[in-house]
């Protein structure tokens, strides 16, 4: 399982984004700092939070993440790359519009569905007060 933050200003507050890829899935969630975290808050953070941290619904890693040993001075590179590339990278992005848009279409349901329930009723008790009214009651 590989395990990426990324960290950046949005002008107003410091998000975190944690991306997390294993076996062919990747996930995506967003942390808000407040303020700008320390290297060690942002290590307690994780140590003390990761497991209440809610990851987006899974989609496939098309990266094909290689599992191979890279070589550290590579590596090296590799990192120092990826702290001068500014913002989240597009998969994150997408894997949060996902999940975004999966709660929004339950979201819709569930309320379509009681707003059905809402008329069903009212249509019940304009028959029932009609039958009422042919009575004579």
């Amino acid at each position: 399982m590989n395990i990426k933050l990324t960290l950046f200003f949005d002008g107003i507050i410091w998000i975190g984004f944690f991306e997390r890829s294993d076996l062919g899935n990747y996930a995506v969630s967003r942390v808000l700092f407040h303020t700008e975290p320390s290297n060690q808050e942002v290590l307690d953070y994780i140590l003390q939070h990761y497991t209440e941290l809610n990851f987006s619904s899974s989609i496939s890693n098309t990266d094909g993440i290689s599992v191979q040993r890279i070589n550290p001075k590579r590596l090296q590179r590799l990192v120092q790359k990826e702290i001068k590339n500014v913002g989240i990278g597009t998969k994150a992005q997408q894997a949060l519009k996902l999940d975004q848009e999966a709660r929004k279409l339950q979201r819709k349901s569930l309320s379509k569905l009681k707003k059905d329930e809402v008329a069903e009723a009212k249509f019940h008790l304009r028959q029932k007060k009609k039958k009422e009214k042919q009575k004579g009651h």
